[in-house]
């Protein structure tokens, strides 16, 4: 995507020249391709470009070969829909009790509306979770004004180098596609951190799975070879005699048509002067292959903390309770609350100005159970049997309007907090 940006769009030119440089008048970096290759920080990254993120069982194994695996790609998604897809609230602190909405702030504005000029808030979640999910990190660089981010502007994470300087603050550089390299400060970027063992840049998943990432690959790969040539496995032909090169290419343009599938399906083969056949390999049955890529599932499943039963492995899902509100429990509360959490804290520390410390982001978690109306419908009455919710506070979580005499508090259906208590016993109400 090539953007055209005049040198009269101001203050955002300024940043995109920084960052990106003038393609008209920076030269590209000698020790550079164009391409702009990859950031090497440490020796296993460089043993990983050394060996080209080739596994042990010779697949090699990047962010995007990865996700060519079921397995990964469903738990990268399952795991960057929630985040996508559940409400981003912006409140701020009226006193220790009361909250109010503050959706109308620059933050509010920034995450809920426009993080940039073509992406939509869960477009730019849902691709920095991925980041995330894939490289453990992720960045975005932070176009302010007047002290308040007014933009994000993702970037790859394979460009990015963290290091952190001698007064403990985090120092990046960038490298674009051209080689040309930016430094930034900490207060200048966005910054996404997964499971960490230095407190300052996540590990990659990928990097840490890659023998588990690389055995599914190559099983996937010889499965596609198996049904590409047949689902059969190969035969050994014995004749009695010796056959002639004519006779030889006769009878491979034979067995191969036997063996090609569609019309040729379920016909006999015939075979001529005494010729006989046998197996020359095991079966994929009985080198039990489907139980190894059953195997290889519930292994990625671990690295990504995601249930197996919500890929489809549904063998032990007596495990995690019955029904779906158990199932989702168990997802929320042993891996999603570590997502929504980390974006909940970055957004705090990065995004919302040290003069505003009332202010605060918080995801809707009970969103969650919205496409079960069961589950719903009995916790709305649940919540204004109890006071807890007014009849129009009920309708706003379902974005309706308000009614007329909507806005109170049923009292609780017990006596210790019914409004209208006995005073039988209260001088001071007798007559």
């Amino acid at each position: 995507v090539r953007l055209r940006i005049p040198r009269s769009a101001g203050p955002l030119m300024a940043w995109f020249t920084r960052i990106f440089g003038d393609r008209r008048q920076a030269p590209k970096a000698a020790s550079q391709p164009s391409s702009g290759g990859v950031m090497i920080t440490s020796p296993e990254q460089l043993e990983d470009v050394l060996r080209g993120g080739v596994s042990l069982s010779g697949a090699s194994v990047t962010a995007e070969t990865a996700m060519r695996v079921a397995t990964v790609f469903a738990c990268v998604r399952l795991r960057s829909g929630p985040v996508a897809n559940l409400p981003l609230m912006i409140k701020r602190r009226v006193d220790e009790r009361v909250r109010e909405d503050a959706s109308d702030s620059p933050v509010g504005v920034l995450l809920r509306r426009r993080p940039n000029g073509w992406q939509t808030p869960s477009q730019f979640r849902r691709m920095m979770q991925a980041h995330v999910l894939l490289r453990g990190n992720a960045y975005a660089l932070k176009v302010s004004s007047r002290g308040e981010v007014r933009a994000l502007i993702p970037m790859n994470p394979d460009r990015v180098e963290v290091k952190q300087d001698g007064a403990g603050r985090l120092v990046y550089t960038y490298t674009t596609p051209g080689g040309t390299a930016t430094v930034l400060g900490q207060e200048e970027v966005f910054h996404l951190v997964g499971l960490s063992l230095d407190g300052i840049r996540g590990i990659s998943p990928i990097a840490y799975a890659r023998e588990t990432i690389g055995l599914a690959i190559s099983m996937q790969n010889d499965g596609a070879r198996v049904f590409r040539n047949g689902p059969r496995v190969s035969l050994v032909l014995e004749h009695p005699g010796k056959i002639g090169p004519d006779g030889r290419e006769n009878l491979k343009a034979s067995l191969d048509m036997y063996r090609s599938g569609g019309e040729a399906e379920g016909r006999a083969l015939i075979l001529e002067e005494g010729m006989k056949v046998g197996n020359l390999a095991m079966t994929a049955e009985d080198a039990q292959w489907i139980e190894s890529r059953n195997f290889t599932r519930t292994d990625i499943a671990m690295f990504y903390g995601v249930p197996p039963h919500m890929l489809g492995d549904t063998d032990k899902s007596t495990s995690w309770g019955t029904g779906i509100e158990q199932q989702t429990q168990g997802f929320v509360t042993f891996c999603l609350e570590d997502d929504l959490t980390m974006w909940e804290e970055t957004i705090n520390r990065d995004l919302i100005p040290a003069a505003s410390p009332d202010i605060y982001a918080k995801f809707n978690r009970a969103a969650l159970v919205k496409g079960d109306i069961k589950t719903r419908w009995e916790a709305y009455v649940k919540a204004l049997q109890w006071g807890v919710y007014s009849p129009n506070e009920v309708r706003a979580l379902d974005d309706m309007n308000p009614r007329e005499d909507g806005d109170i508090y049923y009292p609780p259906p017990n006596t210790a907090g019914n409004a209208q208590q006995d005073t039988t016993n209260d001088p001071s109400q007798a007559p």
